[in-house]
């Protein structure tokens, strides 16, 4: 019997899975039922794959080690992760360990004991570089304006979950989507725990920034229409505007102020065009938008629980 999943998503991460091992005995030590840890190599091209073959047996917690053929990218080997988790009570955390185990036993425990769906990490401090702090407070700082404004302003790394709620996850099996974007759009019972990131003692992250780009794209165009309402605006705004200069233009061809030929009609005819254009793009945009959101064949809602009375049976 399965009490907890821990998902672990592992590339690049050979030089602290010796470390990582005995932080799952920490966690395991700490909780009152059997730990399940799926470790998922996501194509790692050092020998993470093989220094957790050497180092699982003999632990105090039952372990699966999944190898993917290629490196599909963390959010694809977190689902990978969920999909063969066994446990009534699941949760993801890095292999990196800039997340404290401590995080994790909290999260177990908060999802066992009190009436909450799913769990999220949220960074109350980090021991980040200030570079690299700037940089992901400027990510999800856009993130938030343009995709979610629900999700935490320090961003979600990590997460638990029930299976009720694992099992409406995994179902939203989007390609070139956001992990993130899609626990917050599930909603459920959700509950904020805070915790201060740790400084990277291993290694260097595959977090660059062309990948921070990518994973904001894709949020944008998953969760968002927002250029497409941008793009209308603008097109709205460019026809008032046009009609206005267009005013001006001709009033001040009629009193002969502008004395070149062709000049006010040449103007005018830009301006509203270029508008309508605008303006058409943003309707075609927003009908091509419904269609997109029909192909991810996301559920209309989503049943957090049911109950059901019996009547009364009359005397």
């Amino acid at each position: 019997m399965i009490d907890y999943s821990l998902i672990i998503p592992v590339y690049r991460n050979e030089g602290s899975i010796a470390e990582l091992l005995d932080a799952m005995d920490f966690i395991q030590s700490g909780l009152d039922g059997a730990l399940e840890v799926v470790f998922v190599v996501d194509g790692s091209p050092d020998r993470s794959h093989e220094r957790l073959l050497e180092g699982t047996s003999g632990r105090r917690f039952r372990s699966k080690i999944v190898l993917l053929s290629r490196n599909f990218g963390s959010f694809a080997a977190i689902r990978e992760g969920l999909l063969c988790a066994k446990g009534d009570w699941l949760a993801v955390m890095a292999a990196d360990l800039q997340e404290p185990p401590e995080l994790m036993l909290e999260f177990f425990q908060t999802l066992r004991r009190e009436p909450v769906d799913v769990v999220v990490g949220t960074r109350a401090a980090r021991s980040d570089p200030w570079l690299d702090r700037w940089a992901s407070k400027l990510f999800w700082g856009a993130y938030r304006a343009l995709v979610q404004p629900e999700v935490p302003k320090g961003g979600i790394d990590v997460f638990g979950c029930n299976r009720a709620f694992r099992d409406q996850l995994v179902r939203l099996n989007e390609v070139n989507s956001s992990l993130v974007g899609q626990v917050i759009w599930l909603g459920f019972r959700r509950r904020e725990i805070p915790y201060e990131r740790r400084e990277r003692r291993h290694g260097r992250s595959a977090w660059t920034f062309s990948r921070k780009l990518k994973y904001l794209m894709d949020s944008i165009f998953s969760f968002s229409d927002f250029p497409i309402r941008l793009l209308f605006a603008s097109g709205a705004i460019g026809l008032v505007v046009s009609v206005g200069v267009g005013v001006l233009v001709s009033t001040a061809r009629l009193l002969d102020w502008i004395r070149v030929p062709g000049y006010a009609a040449t103007l005018l005819v830009i301006l509203f065009f270029a508008a309508l254009n605008l303006l058409g793009l943003g309707i075609l945009g927003a009908y091509v938008w419904r269609a997109f959101e029909n192909t991810k064949q996301r559920p209309s809602a989503v049943v957090l629980m049911t109950h059901e009375i019996e009547a009364s049976k009359a005397e």
